[in-house]
C-alpha cells in the first residue's frame, strides 16, 4: 500500500509540475514553439538513456530507484520555486528574473532524464507482488490511483495558482519529499538479477524481445502513433487563455478532464476487467480517442471541451490497461527493466515528442488547425493498424497460452 500512495503523491506532484511549468513558459514567452520545447527538452534525454536505464533497474533495487527519481524531481520543484521567488524576497532585485527560458528548458531535460529511470522501475515492480491471473485487475486498480492523482494534481495546482507560480512549486516539493520517504520505508525489496556487463546485446534485449513478439510491438506501436498524433497537452495553456478564455484555473480543469474519463474507465475495468476480444477494444478505443480529440479541437465551449477530453482519458485507459497487461504478462521477471525501458521511449515518445509535434504544428497551422489534423490522423492509424498486425486485431484473451 505505501507503493500505491508513494506512486500517488509522486504523480500529482509530477502533475502539477508539468502544468505549472507549461503555463510558466507561455506566460513567460507567449510561443507556442517554446511550448513544444519543453515536450522535446524531456522526451531526448529519456530516450538517450532509456536502454541503459532498462538495464540498471534490472540489476538494482527497484524501489530504491522510483526514490531517488522522486527526490531528483523535489530538487527541481524547489529550485524553481526558488527562481520564482527570489525577486521578491527581501533584498532580492524585484527587477530581475531568475526564471528564464533557459532555465526551464535546463530542467525539463533533468526531468526527462529522471523518467527515463522512474517509469520502467515503476512498471517492474507491480507484476512481483500479485498472481498473474490478477494482473489486469491490478493494474487497473494502479491506474484508478495514478488518474486520481492525475485529476487532483492540476486541479490543486490551478487553485494554487491563485497565491502565485512559486507556491506550486513548493507545494510540489512537499509531494515528491512525502512519496521519497514512503518508498524508503518499503518493507519488502526486490532482489535485483545478477550482475551482468553492459553490452550492446544486454542493451537491446528488451528491442529484440518486443520485436519478435507482434503483438506487443502493435500494441505499443498503436499508443506511439495514436498520442504523437492525438495528444494536444502542449497546447492546452493556449486553449484555456486564447480560445476558451478561461484562465489558469480552467487550465487546471482541462488538463484534469481526461484523468476523470480514465478514472471512471479504470475503476469499470477493476470491477468488470476485460476478457474476451482485447484486440478490437484495444484499436476501438484508439479510434474514440482520435475522434474525441477531433471535437476538442473544433469546440469554443470550454464544457463541451471538458467532454471531450474526458471521453479521451477513458478511452486512452482501455488502451493503457489492455498495454500493459500484454507487456507485463509476456515479459520474464530479469527483463522486465529492459522491456519496459523499451515501453517508456514509446511513451515518452508519443507524449513529450508529440507535445513537440503540437506546438510545431499549432506554429504553423495554428491551435485548432493542429489538433483537427492530430485527431484525423490518430483515426486513420487505428484503421491501418488492423491491417498491418492483424494478430493484434484478433486478439481474444488476455492472458492466453504461451505458444511454442
Amino acid at each position: 500500500m505505501r507503493l500505491w500512495v508513494a506512486r500517488l503523491l509522486g504523480t500529482a506532484a509530477a502533475q502539477m509540475l508539468m502544468v505549472t511549468l507549461g503555463w510558466h513558459m507561455y506566460e513567460r514567452t507567449g510561443s507556442a514553439w517554446d511550448l513544444g520545447l519543453v515536450g522535446l527538452a524531456q522526451f531526448a534525454p529519456a530516450l538517450v538513456l532509456a536502454l541503459w536505464a532498462g538495464h540498471v533497474v534490472d540489476h538494482s533495487d527497484r524501489g530504491r530507484v522510483v526514490a531517488l527519481c522522486l527526490a531528483t524531481q523535489a530538487a527541481v520543484a524547489a529550485v524553481l520555486a526558488v527562481a520564482t521567488l527570489a525577486p521578491s524576497l527581501p533584498g532580492g532585485a524585484a527587477h530581475a528574473r531568475w526564471d528564464s527560458r533557459t532555465l526551464l528548458l535546463a530542467l525539463s531535460v533533468v526531468l526527462g532524464a529522471v523518467r527515463a529511470f522512474q517509469m520502467p522501475a515503476q512498471q517492474a515492480l507491480t507484476p512481483l507482488l500479485v498472481p498473474a491471473w490478477l494482473l489486469p485487475r491490478a493494474m487497473a486498480f494502479s491506474s484508478a490511483g495514478q488518474q486520481a492523482a492525475i485529476i487532483g494534481g492540476p486541479a490543486l495546482g490551478g487553485l494554487l495558482f491563485v497565491a502565485g507560480l512559486g507556491t506550486v512549486y513548493l507545494s510540489c516539493t512537499l509531494l515528491f519529499g512525502l512519496g521519497v520517504a514512503l518508498m524508503l520505508r518499503l518493507g519488502w525489496r526486490h532482489r535485483p538479477a545478477a550482475r551482468e556487463p553492459v553490452t550492446w546485446r544486454t542493451l537491446l534485449a528488451g528491442v529484440d524481445f518486443i520485436w519478435h513478439r507482434k503483438v506487443v510491438l502493435g500494441a505499443v506501436s498503436l499508443d506511439l502513433f495514436a498520442v504523437l498524433l492525438g495528444g494536444a497537452v502542449a497546447l492546452l495553456p493556449i486553449y484555456a487563455k486564447d480560445i476558451l478564455h478561461v484562465g489558469p484555473w480552467g487550465l487546471g480543469l482541462l488538463r484534469s478532464a481526461p484523468a476523470v474519463g480514465a478514472l471512471v474507465m479504470s475503476v469499470l475495468l477493476t470491477r468488470t476487467p476485460l476478457e474476451r476480444r482485447v484486440g478490437r477494444h484495444l484499436l476501438v478505443a484508439v479510434g474514440v480517442f482520435g475522434l474525441s480529440m477531433l471535437v476538442f479541437g473544433l469546440s469554443t465551449q470550454f464544457w463541451l471541451s471538458l467532454a471531450a477530453l474526458a471521453v479521451s482519458g477513458a478511452a486512452d485507459m482501455v488502451n493503457v490497461v489492455i498495454r500493459q497487461t500484454l507487456v507485463q504478462l509476456e515479459t520474464p521477471d530479469a527483463m522486465r527493466g529492459r522491456v519496459s525501458a523499451v515501453n517508456s521511449i514509446f511513451i515518452g515518445a508519443s507524449n513529450q515528442l508529440g507535445e513537440f509535434e503540437s506546438g510545431a504544428t499549432a506554429a504553423l497551422l495554428g491551435p485548432v488547425g493542429s489538433v483537427v489534423l492530430g485527431g484525423l490522423g490518430t483515426i486513420a492509424v487505428a484503421l491501418a493498424w488492423v491491417r498491418l498486425f492483424p494478430g493484434l486485431a484478433a486478439r481474444d484473451r488476455m492472458v492466453e497460452p504461451r505458444q511454442g
